[in-house]
């Protein structure tokens, strides 16, 4: 029996698989020829020829189905067909190419679909960019992550107080917040995960990758633990201005703590009081001798937290500082400091420095 599928026996046609007929187009248009490639250039062709078209956002959540997404972005103008977005999808996810990721997008109309769909099934997602600076503390992030408009500077602050000690269980116990293991770097985050939560999580993951592995190379020789390493480094990156002397300070601090000495570092004191004290405006000494738990001009030893964001060139230099005899430092206010041996020198250096900053403004 013919049937009316042009001669085929109506046995064949029944018994072809669906998915040839409706999901692979290859097929389909060896079958239709020359006719049936124009009609498939046509459906997937960019839907605007403007190099400059606007982009189109659209985001795809957890559960959405391939049709619904052929639907908004055909929509939306994303593509010309949601037939052409189905047939040309099955067909990739038989080939095993995947099928679309949740996230959200930015797409371009003078794309054609299967560019639009690669950027779909491979889940590139709309890539958010923000810094962390060396020498951040979290109230300072707070301030720039509010500053570019990404979320309230209390609700990230509120956020690095919740310590996730299931996901990251080497996180020292007891900690009030997170001040110093949120690594500074440059991030890029997908859009959809740009949350005081989500910055967080990206952050520690960072320090995990990066810093803990330091620290656990040197585990055997370090006395140190993971809280007063981190704090230390703290300490060193918010005294050094350039690499060259973070090993230098690291090591002045270090002799120090095995002589018994107060570290006597300004930054702990303007962390305990947050302020900021400037050149023209140095710590009062009525400031120094305000008691608070990380001044470490009257508490002796490591301060009981970080006082910012170390990064790795402080971390490191806490685990291998200079061997010195040097004792004391103080700034240049050119970057650089004045290093001694004896409280002596070093009274010396600090009014010589202080004369010639005087003389300078005249």
């Amino acid at each position: 029996m013919k049937s009316r599928s042009g001669g085929l026996p109506l046995k064949l046609v029944q018994t072809t698989p669906k998915w040839l007929l409706i999901s692979a187009p290859i097929a389909m248009l060896t079958v239709l020829g020359g006719g049936g490639m124009s009609w498939w250039n046509s459906i997937t062709a960019p839907p605007s020829t403007d190099p400059n078209a606007k982009s189109i956002q659209i985001q795809v959540k957890p559960g959405t189905s391939a049709q619904a997404i052929g639907q908004e972005l055909e929509a939306k103008g994303a593509i010309k067909s949601q037939l052409a977005w189905k047939l040309w999808t099955s067909w990739q996810a038989r080939q095993g190419k995947g099928s679309p990721q949740t996230g959200n997008y930015e797409l371009s109309p003078s794309q054609s679909l299967p560019v639009v769909a690669k950027q779909i099934l491979e889940g590139k997602v709309v890539q958010s960019g923000f810094l962390v600076k060396e020498g951040w503390n979290i109230k300072q992030m707070a301030e720039s992550f509010e500053k570019q408009g990404l979320f309230k500077a209390a609700d990230f602050i509120a956020a690095t107080k919740e310590i996730p000690k299931d996901k990251f269980p080497w996180l020292p116990d007891g900690l009030p917040h997170l001040e110093g293991f949120l690594f500074p770097e440059t991030y890029k985050v997908p859009a959809d995960q740009i949350t005081p939560k989500g910055i967080v999580t990206q952050m520690l993951k960072q320090f995990e990758q990066v810093a803990l592995p330091e620290y656990q190379k040197a585990a055997a020789t370090q006395k140190l633990s993971l809280l007063q390493w981190v704090s230390l480094a703290s300490v060193v990156e918010k005294e050094a201005v350039i690499p060259i002397e973070r090993s230098k300070i690291a090591g002045v601090f270090t002799t120090r703590l095995a002589k018994n000495m107060r570290l006597e570092s300004d930054p702990t004191v303007e962390y305990g009081l947050g302020i900021k004290q400037t050149a023209d405006r140095p710590l009062t000494f009525a400031e120094v001798k305000r008691p608070n738990p990380y001044n470490t001009y009257m508490n002796a030893g490591i301060p009981p937290g970080p006082i910012a964001s170390p990064g790795i060139g402080s971390l490191k230099a806490v685990l291998n500082p200079d061997s010195t005899d040097l004792l004391f430092f103080v700034a240049k206010y050119d970057g650089t400091h004045v290093f001694s041996k004896t409280l002596s020198e070093h009274v010396a250096a600090t009014n010589a420095i202080r004369q010639q900053r005087r003389f300078n403004q005249k």
